[in-house]
């Protein structure tokens, strides 16, 4: 069953009512309430039509031109045209909402583009002298049924709007009642043909001959139109709801404005208000066309947003769940390898005629110290994207590098690097998680590790702390390696981005990421002579003490 969603509106007394509208209708744009601008577009079309018809038929109307029949075909073809494209979008708009009105209106446009054929066959001239079906007052009448014919679907349209939601058409006989409307509508746009050409309608007589209008035109002609098109818009603007009633109205205010170019000044076909009419008719017929074109384009690009923002959105979880995965892995790497290598170097001290019991309690020591630290980083990186505050606390700075030297020391005299500690000794405190802080200097001094792994000596890595602006810290880790190349300064801190072979471009992003959420910046520059300088800063806590 489909999703019900509330719709506020006013009745004929402006107080508000509540009307259930099917959830899918809120998303055709025919069926939307219309802005402002489309309210004053469709006010500028219809004086622009009033204007342009009657400027032309003002000083000009009484002019009489010859009959140009290839006009004729033009125009009544482009109707014909015009309107089935309509009837078919309504249809395929029916489809979808499955509602009754949609349904009566595509039938509408249907029975005026059928009456268009016999219009044009009957029409002297046009295929023939005196055409090819009817006689004299065949095309006079058959305009006349198209003319009133089409407010009076207008009318059946807007009494069906209110159609209780439990009582559309269900899904399965959505075809069936299409067929149906397409046989009824024919079946009536042929009888009223038929009526027409045998000349056995009862309709009054409009044609004194080929060209001329009857006198009485204005009251068995102009009187009926006028009389039916004033009351689908009486009944139109009392149900109003939607962009495509907005439109339908303009529709019906065109049919108004031909009706006095018909007759006045020159009444009779083939003069210059006869041809203004006939291509404000053409204009006419494509405002409804135009509407659901425009709909169809706007629902094509409020699609293919929404399947963009789906695929941005897999990509980005896609993206989330490859950086959780390669924070944990990058992250976790170094205590699982230090607790490999020190239970290797256990084994090997208890692997001995001698064994050496205090050197293996040494390293067992060692391995549950870096079992415990890749918990915390587990629970760090937890906390990172929690965002907690709640695990911060107040640090010495001096006393953070000087852990993670010692927990570096084997990986620095491994590669036989110097290190230049210069620790500032007036330093505030700062506040911040103890681990993830750790893992920044990690991750820094592991990397300048590796970029002098493969350097000649000087080895040189010079780790300082000083004061930053009065009331913070900055941290500097300089190394003597292979630099940063220019063309990836910009991307050194991207996600993904890695220069190692081995590497998973996780580290410096997870740093900055780090160091932000504590309110701090980090950047990189060149080292003179050469290698890297990777500085942070942090901000100092205002309820701490400064430390020695």
């Amino acid at each position: 069953m489909a999703e019900l969603r509330h719709t506020f509106t006013d009745d004929e007394a402006g107080n508000p009512t509540v009307a259930v509208v099917p959830e899918e209708q809120h998303f055709v744009l025919s069926n939307l309430p219309p802005r402002p601008a489309q309210k004053r577009l469709a006010l500028g079309i219809v004086l622009s039509l009033l204007a342009a018809l009657y400027l032309v038929t003002g000083p000009f109307g009484g002019m009489q031109w010859g009959a140009i029949h290839s006009f004729v075909a033009v125009y009544t073809t482009a109707m014909f045209v015009t309107d089935s494209i309509t009837a078919i979008l309504l249809y395929a708009q029916f489809s979808i909402l499955r509602s009754r009105a949609i349904l009566v209106i595509a039938s509408g446009y249907l029975f005026t583009a059928l009456l268009i054929v016999p219009y044009v066959l009957a029409f002297p001239g046009v295929l023939a002298p005196h055409g090819v079906v009817g006689g004299l007052q065949t095309t006079a009448h058959l305009y006349l049924l198209w003319h009133c014919g089409f407010p009076l679907f207008v009318i059946g349209y807007a009494l069906s709007k209110d159609e209780d939601p439990g009582r559309q058409i269900p899904q399965g006989r959505v075809g069936t009642a299409i067929f149906r409307s397409v046989v009824f509508t024919a079946a009536g746009a042929t009888a009223a043909a038929y009526l027409c050409v045998k000349g056995q309608a009862p309709l009054p007589r409009i044609m004194l001959d080929q060209y001329r209008f009857v006198p009485e035109w204005p009251w068995v002609v102009g009187a009926p139109v006028a009389l039916l098109c004033i009351s689908a818009l009486v009944v139109l603007w009392i149900r109003r709801r939607s962009i495509l009633d907005l439109f339908l109205m303009v529709v019906l205010c065109a049919y108004l404005i031909e009706i006095p170019p018909h007759y006045y000044p020159a009444p009779a076909r083939f003069s210059t208000g006869w041809y203004a009419v006939r291509v404000t008719s053409l204009i006419s017929s494509s405002i409804v066309l135009v509407v659901l074109l425009y709909e169809i384009t706007a629902l094509y690009g409020g699609l293919l947003s929404a399947v963009l923002g789906q695929r941005r959105e897999r990509e980005a979880r896609l993206m989330t769940g490859d950086a959780v995965a390669a924070t944990v892995a990058h992250e976790v790497r170094q205590p699982l390898t230090a607790i490999v290598t020190t239970a290797d170097a256990g084994l090997r001290f208890l692997d001995r005629s001698m064994p050496n019991l205090d050197r293996a309690k040494e390293a067992f020591k060692r391995i549950a110290a870096d079992g415990h630290r890749a918990g915390a980083v587990i629970e760090s990186i937890r906390a990172n994207f929690r965002k907690d505050d709640r695990t911060r606390t107040s640090l010495d700075v001096n006393e953070l590098i000087q852990e993670v030297l010692t927990l570096e020391r084997g990986n620095l005299q491994k590669h036989h690097i110097l290190v230049q500690a210069a620790p500032a000794r007036q330093l505030p405190e700062v506040r911040g998680n103890r681990v993830q802080l750790q893992q920044v200097l990690l991750n820094l001094i592991t990397n300048a590790i590796d970029a002098m792994a493969a350097m000649d000596e000087p080895r040189v890595l010079c780790v300082k702390s000083e004061p930053y602006e009065g009331h913070g810290v900055v941290v500097s880790i300089a190394d003597t390696g292979t630099g940063i190349s220019p063309q990836h300064i910009d991307r050194l801190f991207n996600p993904l981005f890695t220069t190692k072979s081995d590497g998973m471009g996780m580290g410096l992003s997870i740093c900055r990421a780090i160091i932000e959420a504590h309110e701090g910046r980090l950047w990189a520059s060149p080292n003179t002579p050469r290698g890297a300088i990777f500085q942070f800063t942090l901000h100092a806590n205002s309820s701490a003490s400064v430390g020695a």
